[in-house]
């Protein structure tokens, strides 16, 4: 997808891709009356627990916008609107659908639904993955104040992550669990946005850093294996999790997606082949695959395992949950050229350029 500054990374709709199809698979896993949970099999368990995608898409966002930005400062305001220009058609268009199929047959009242989506401002309760863009916009509103800290020292932002760390440490003594922050709020996602802007600054230490890259993924497939044994995301005695490996799951993730972000970025010239352009079309529509593929995806999952396949063999379950994938990108790639693309124009320059 092309920024409001012209630029385009054709490996950078690559990595949406991934994410979008791991997110796509974590929910058509989720059958037979809630997650399915077949028997953790590596390195398959970063489909299994394919949340993690959400994970990757917000260290994509800190290392892109680091990239587009550079070492200037942005017109906050500016940014904010051009944000909001890309994300909300779409995510209004999201909310519509959720009331005519879901609100209505349930019979909640619609003034109900209208204070949740007042709230998700705020909290993360809008809708079917719209959870997630109120943590990207609370990342939005955050960015000047990290982009001065950078100016400063880019090290500086170690400490915001080394903070936030501290915090979830002392939410959990408290609370006795800190899932539910460190997965649904800024106060774990903080750590992939930053680790993303890092990936960028520091990128030129990781090109072409093929062995780095190899450990750097085996790192990450085996923690999302042992994650799936000790219960995975739900599977635990009770949801939130009391578990503490929230506390620096979000770390892990975000390290490991920023580390292999800007080594992909920078390590290898994406040729115009088939391939490379069937993948980064899939990421351009990334964003309607992750907000629309709610609205089907557990009636495939179940249609597939009750009349097709079962899906409890993990492999069988990647491979159909795959093939729908590639059936619903048609669908994504209309959402995008009829609600995404169009607004766009209306974006501006936000890039203070030549400001440090």
């Amino acid at each position: 997808m092309q920024s409001s500054t012209g630029k385009y990374f054709v490996g950078l709709d690559h990595v949406r891709a991934v994410a979008a199809f791991m997110v796509f698979t974590w929910h058509f896993n989720h059958v037979n009356d809630g997650h399915l949970a077949p028997a953790p099999i590596f390195p398959l368990s970063i489909f299994t627990e394919g949340h993690v995608g959400v994970a990757l898409f917000m260290t994509l966002s800190g290392y892109l916008f680091a990239k587009l930005i550079g070492h200037n400062q942005i017109y906050a305001l500016r940014f904010l609107t051009n944000r909001i220009i890309r994300l909300f058609p779409l995510l209004f268009v999201a909310f519509a659908l959720t009331f005519f199929l879901q609100i209505m047959p349930s019979g909640q009242s619609i003034g109900t639904y209208l204070q949740i989506l007042l709230r998700g401002f705020v909290t993360p309760e809008w809708p079917n993955g719209g959870w997630s863009i109120t943590v990207e916009l609370h990342f939005y509103l955050m960015l000047p104040l990290l982009l001065m800290i950078r100016t400063r020292n880019p090290i500086g932002l170690l400490v915001v992550i080394a903070l936030s760390i501290t915090l979830r440490a002392a939410l959990w003594v408290v609370k006795g669990e800190v899932q539910s922050l460190a997965y649904w709020t800024l106060v774990g996602c903080i750590d992939q946005f930053i680790f993303g802007m890092l990936a960028f600054y520091f990128s030129h230490r990781l090109r072409r850093r093929h062995f780095l890259a190899v450990g750097t993924g085996l790192t990450l497939l085996v923690f999302m294996y042992l994650f799936d044994v000790w219960g995975g995301f739900y599977m635990n005695e009770t949801y939130p999790t009391p578990s503490p490996v929230w506390i620096v799951a979000p770390t892990i993730s975000g390290l490991c997606f920023a580390t292999l972000i800007a080594w992909y970025d920078t390590s290898f010239r994406f040729e115009s082949h088939f391939f490379s352009k069937a993948l980064a079309l899939v990421g351009t529509c990334s964003y309607s695959i992750y907000l629309l593929h709610f609205f089907v995806v557990f009636d495939l999952a179940q249609f597939v395992q009750k009349h097709v396949v079962d899906l409890t063999h993990t492999p069988t379950m990647v491979l159909a949950s795959a093939i729908c994938f590639v059936g619903f990108v048609p669908v994504a790639w209309a959402s995008y050229r009829f609600f995404e693309r169009p607004p766009m124009r209306f974006r501006q320059p936000y890039i203070q350029h030549g400001q440090t």
